[in-house]
């Protein structure tokens, strides 16, 4: 839940502290523009909002769901709830990235476990059955 912000805002530091990242992380998404840089005042320090802090935790949550930041910015251009069709598209690619690397990651386990197996098959002085398949020409 957003904990209520003062309403005149927060420091940088504490609005990282809020997002659980850190400040240079705030200012790289500044940089590339997924987050505005606050007005401030001649001489005072910049402050921000609670709008701020929900962007942050919008892309980190994006982000932990697989969205690369370049999604995240599509992601919240889209995010005025007027496109919802685009958002699904979006969502439903990043869905069949997650399940063919899901498909080569079962690939991989199941390779393994096979050279495991040989592993304890195996006998001293043989040579060892991981390295040779490593070595092994597929040709």
């Amino acid at each position: 839940m957003l904990k209520l912000l003062p309403k005149s805002g927060i420091t940088v530091g504490q609005l990282a502290r809020a997002a659980a990242v850190n400040v240079e992380t705030v200012r790289y998404y500044q940089r590339i523009g997924l987050l505005s840089l606050p007005g401030r005042d001649y001489g005072s320090i910049r402050r921000y909002l609670a709008d701020d802090l929900k962007r942050i935790r919008f892309i980190k949550r994006a982000q932990k769901l697989g969205f690369s930041l370049e999604e995240v910015a599509l992601l919240l251009g889209l995010s005025d709830g007027k496109h919802c069709a685009e958002t699904r598209v979006l969502a439903q690619k990043k869905l069949a990235v997650v399940e063919e690397k899901i498909a080569d990651l079962e690939a991989i386990q199941k390779a393994l476990k096979g050279l495991v197996a040989k592993c304890s098959r195996g006998s001293r002085g043989c040579g060892c059955p991981v390295i040779d398949a490593l070595i092994e020409d597929e040709s």
